[in-house]
C-alpha cells in the first residue's frame, strides 16, 4: 500500500506542475501528505488502521488533495514585456492618444512598448462593428505589460503543458510560470520594438500579423517577438486582432447597420486599423511610415495577402513577407469563403446561441460565444475591405506590394494530419478532397507509400501511405498558394523571392511555423533545443529578412545568393544546413492543382 501512496503522490506532484498550480498548493499538499502518513503510521502501530477506518482516512486524504488542486489553480495574469524585476523605463513617447513609456530589455539592446491601444475596445455596442479610434488618456501611460490576448477557445493548462513536452520539446519546470495568460474581448492593442538607441535617420518598419487559423494566437508569442530584429535597425510592430466568432462572424443585420455595408471581416478591419495607427504614429518611435513591410505566418500570411488586395490599404505599405499561406488561389483551401457561406454560418451560430437578433447576440457574454461549435476561420468578399476575389486583383495588377518575400516549409501539413490514417485503400478517396477528379493522376505522381516523413513523430499510427498523403496535402493547402503568388508577381515584373525551409531540429523542425524563430531571431529563447547549425541558419535568415525590409532585396554581404523568381526562373532558395537554390519539389503537382482549380470555375 505504501508503494501505491508514493506513486499517487508522485503523480499528484506531476499534475500540480503540469497544471501550473500556485506554490501554496504544493505546500498544502505536502502538509496534507505528511499528516496523513504520520496518522497512518500511528494507526498501523496501534493496529486500528484496518477496514473502514483506514479506507475512510485514505478517501479523505484523496479528497483533500483534489480540493487543494481545485482551489490553487493558476491565476489569470498579463505577461510582462521584460521578465526582470525592475526594467529600466524609456523616455516619454507621444502618440496621437497621449504620452507613454516603455521598458528596455535586459540586454539593453531594444526598447519595448507593450500594450498600446490602437482602437477602442470592441465591446458592448461596438461588438461586430468596424474598429473605432482609441480613447485619449491623461498623464503618462506605462506600456510595460502585454495586453490580454483576443477571445479564443483554449485548452486546459495540462494539455498546453503536454503539448510543450510532446510537440515543442521545450517544457521547463519553473516557479515563474504559475499563471494563465489573460484573455479579453478588449484586445485591440499593439506592441512596438525599437532599437535601444535613437537613429539619425527614420528606420524601416516590420508590421507582423500573427497566425492561428484566425481562431487563436496572441501578439507576444516568443517566436516572433521583435527585440532581436529591432537591435539590428528596424522597428517591429505586432498586435492582436479579433478572432473567431468575434472577428469573422457574418450577418445581414450587421451589414445593414454598417455605414460601409460590411460584415464578416472584423478581424481584417482591425488589422487595417492597426496599420493605419502605425502609419500615423510610428515616427514617434523612430520609424519611417513610408517604409513599412507587412508580414505574417499561416493565417497571418493569408491576412497579408488580403491587405495586399484591399482598397483600404493602398499606399499604406511597400513590401510584403508571407510565410506558409495565402488566399489567392481561385478557390482557396482555407482562410477564405464566399459570403453566402459566411452568412449561413452566422445564422447557424445565432440559432445555436438561441438569439433572434443582433441585440441579443451582443448581450451574450463573451465566454458563451467562444463555445460555438462553428469555426469562424475565414475572410470573405464584403464589398468594403475586400471587393473581389483576391486572384482577380492580381490578374488586374491591382495588388499593392511592390516586392514580395514568401515561401513554405517541407512538412507543412503533417501536424494537421495527425489524426488521419492513410492506407493504399483509402489513399485516393482522401486525395479527392483536395484534387477532385485529378486524385488518380496525383496518386500516379506520388504513389502511396513512396514518401516517408522526415520527422518520426508524424509516422505514428498514420498508415503506410501517410507520408505521401501529407506531401500532397502540403502542396494543396500551403505551397500551391505561394507558387501562384510568385507567378503573379513575376508576371508583373515585380521583385519576388521564394524560399523552401527544410531544416530539422529538436523542436518543430520544418513543420508548419518551424521557420519563425529562425527568421525573427528567437532561437535563444529555447536553450538546449538548437545546435550551432541552427544558429548559423538563423543568422542567414535574419540577414535576408532584414535586407528585404530595408531595401526590398534580401541579398547582401556574407549571404548566399538568392535569385529572384521570374517567369523563366522558378527555383526556390532552400534554407537548411546548406543554403542554395533548388527546384520546387511540387512542380508537377501544381499542374494538377491548376487544372483542378480551373475545373471548379467552369
Amino acid at each position: 500500500m505504501i508503494v501505491f501512496i508514493v506513486l499517487l503522490l508522485v503523480l499528484y506532484a506531476a499534475v500540480l506542475e503540469l497544471s501550473k498550480n500556485v506554490i501554496i498548493g504544493w505546500i498544502a499538499a505536502a502538509v496534507i501528505a505528511a499528516v496523513y502518513l504520520i496518522i497512518r503510521a500511528k494507526g498501523k502501530k496501534k493496529g486500528n488502521w484496518k477496514g473502514k477506518r483506514g479506507f475512510a482516512a485514505f478517501l479523505l486524504f484523496v479528497l483533500l488533495l483534489a480540493g487543494v488542486w481545485l482551489v490553487t489553480q493558476p491565476p489569470v495574469k498579463q505577461v510582462r514585456a521584460v521578465n526582470t524585476g525592475n526594467p529600466e523605463v524609456t523616455d516619454v513617447v507621444t502618440v496621437s492618444e497621449g504620452d507613454l513609456t516603455g521598458v528596455y530589455n535586459e540586454e539593453h539592446t531594444a526598447r519595448i512598448y507593450a500594450g498600446i491601444p490602437y482602437a477602442a475596445a470592441p465591446v458592448g455596442d461596438l461588438r461586430w462593428k468596424e474598429p473605432q479610434p482609441a480613447a485619449s488618456w491623461d498623464g503618462v501611460r506605462a506600456c510595460d505589460t502585454f495586453a490580454p490576448m483576443a477571445m479564443q477557445p483554449r485548452s486546459s493548462v495540462i494539455y498546453d503543458s503536454l503539448s510543450r513536452i510532446l510537440g515543442y520539446h521545450d517544457y521547463k519546470i519553473s516557479l515563474h510560470d504559475n499563471y494563465r495568460e489573460a484573455m479579453s474581448e478588449d484586445c485591440l492593442y499593439l506592441n512596438v520594438y525599437a532599437p535601444a538607441e535613437d537613429s539619425d535617420e527614420p528606420l524601416p518598419v516590420l508590421f507582423f500579423i500573427h497566425g492561428g487559423s484566425l481562431m487563436t494566437g496572441q501578439s507576444y508569442h516568443s517566436e516572433y517577438r521583435g527585440e532581436t530584429l529591432a537591435a539590428q535597425g528596424v522597428i517591429v510592430v505586432n498586435f492582436a486582432y479579433r478572432l473567431g466568432v468575434f472577428g469573422y462572424f457574418a450577418n445581414e443585420e450587421l451589414a445593414a447597420e454598417s455605414a460601409n455595408g460590411t460584415t464578416g471581416n472584423y478581424g481584417l478591419l482591425d488589422q487595417i486599423a492597426a496599420l493605419s495607427w502605425v502609419r500615423e504614429n510610428i515616427a514617434a518611435f523612430g520609424g519611417d511610415p513610408d517604409r513599412i513591410t507587412i508580414a505574417g505566418e499561416s493565417a497571418g500570411s493569408s491576412s497579408v495577402n488580403a491587405l495586399c488586395v484591399s482598397p483600404l490599404t493602398e499606399g499604406m505599405f511597400v513590401r510584403a513577407i508571407a510565410e506558409s499561406s495565402s488566399i489567392n488561389a481561385k478557390h482557396p483551401y482555407h482562410t477564405f469563403r464566399q459570403m453566402d457561406r459566411a452568412l449561413a454560418m452566422g445564422q447557424s451560430i445565432m440559432e445555436e446561441m438561441g438569439a433572434s437578433d443582433i441585440r441579443e447576440m451582443r448581450a451574450l457574454p463573451a465566454d458563451r460565444l467562444i463555445q460555438t461549435s462553428y469555426a469562424n476561420s475565414a475572410m470573405t468578399v464584403d464589398g468594403y475591405a475586400i471587393t473581389k476575389m483576391p486572384y482577380l486583383s492580381y490578374q488586374n495588377g491591382e495588388n499593392h506590394e511592390q516586392a514580395l518575400l514568401n515561401g513554405f516549409n517541407a512538412e507543412e501539413a503533417d501536424a494537421f494530419m495527425l489524426g488521419t490514417k492513410a492506407t493504399e485503400e483509402n489513399y485516393i478517396p482522401l486525395l479527392e478532397a483536395i484534387l477532385g477528379e485529378y486524385a488518380d493522376e496525383a496518386a500516379e505522381l506520388v504513389p502511396a507509400g513512396s514518401i516517408t516523413p522526415q520527422q518520426k513523430i508524424i509516422i505514428d499510427a498514420g498508415g503506410p501511405a501517410k507520408g505521401s498523403l501529407n506531401f500532397l496535402y502540403s502542396a494543396a493547402w500551403f505551397t500551391y498558394s505561394h507558387e501562384i503568388w510568385s507567378r503573379y508577381m513575376a508576371a508583373q515584373a515585380r521583385p519576388v523571392y521564394e524560399y523552401y525551409f527544410t531544416k530539422t531540429n529538436s523542436s518543430l523542425g520544418n513543420f508548419h511555423a518551424g521557420e519563425m524563430p529562425y527568421a525573427y531571431g528567437n532561437l535563444w529563447r529555447h536553450p538546449g533545443l538548437y545546435e550551432e547549425s541552427d544558429y548559423e541558419l538563423s543568422r542567414i535568415m535574419q540577414g535576408y529578412w532584414l535586407n528585404f525590409i530595408k531595401t526590398g532585396d534580401p541579398n547582401g554581404k556574407g549571404l548566399p545568393e538568392w535569385n529572384m523568381r521570374t517567369e523563366t526562373n522558378r527555383e526556390l532558395l532552400q534554407l537548411d544546413e546548406q543554403v542554395e537554390m533548388t527546384e520546387d519539389p511540387y512542380t508537377e503537382i501544381y499542374k494538377l492543382l491548376d487544372q483542378y482549380q480551373d475545373s471548379l470555375t467552369e
